[in-house]
């Protein structure tokens, strides 16, 4: 097997999402890292199958994954004051930093210049709203951010493609207990 040019960290918010991502980044010659860290998926039996799902989809596709541990007291911290904000409001922002920061420093320690997440395939996701906070947190962690719309060239439709044809775990709301509701 041929050696991979650069590793990079994927932020995985769920095996639906990070499907198409992870063989997109492979394709293009990454040697690519799941790093699963997603304290604000509530309940924990929910975090827990979105965790099996990931190593399933990992193990499918030859992707070491980073589990980091499940901490909901950050999430609820970092969102503290923004519990009623509606969806895709400041509170998602919040979530957002908070994750793609988490991802940021994993990097950083793991000597890996390169990050991005899979939250962006989500057609309920702003692209350009993550891509500037995932650029952000880079500039003062001295990395490069990815700033890929996994969504163009139909990725939506091949991630959901790769998730079916592995029959992984498909949840039904973005994962906090505030979109629970």
């Amino acid at each position: 097997m041929e050696q991979k040019k650069d590793k990079i960290v994927l932020h995985t918010c769920c095996a639906i999402c990070s499907g198409y991502p992870i063989s997109y980044l492979q394709d293009m010659g990454y040697q690519v890292l799941s790093y699963f860290y997603n304290p604000n998926i509530y309940p924990e039996a929910e975090y827990l199958k979105r965790l099996e799902a990931e190593r399933t989809l990992c193990s499918h596709l030859g992707c070491k994954i980073f589990e980091a541990r499940y901490e909901p007291d950050e999430y609820y911290t970092a969102v503290k004051g923004l519990e009623n904000e509606p969806e895709k409001g400041k509170r998602c922002d919040k979530c957002f930093e908070l994750r793609l920061l988490k991802t940021a420093m994993f990097a950083k320690e793991n000597g890996i210049t390169n990050f991005t997440t899979s939250i962006v395939i989500s057609p309920h996701k702003n692209f350009n709203k993550l891509s500037d906070i995932g650029k952000n947190i880079a500039e003062q962690y001295n990395l490069n951010y990815l700033a890929i719309d996994f969504k163009k060239k139909d990725g939506f439709l091949k991630t959901n493609k790769i998730s079916r044809e592995l029959g992984l775990y498909r949840q039904n709301y973005c994962g906090c207990k505030f979109a629970v509701r």
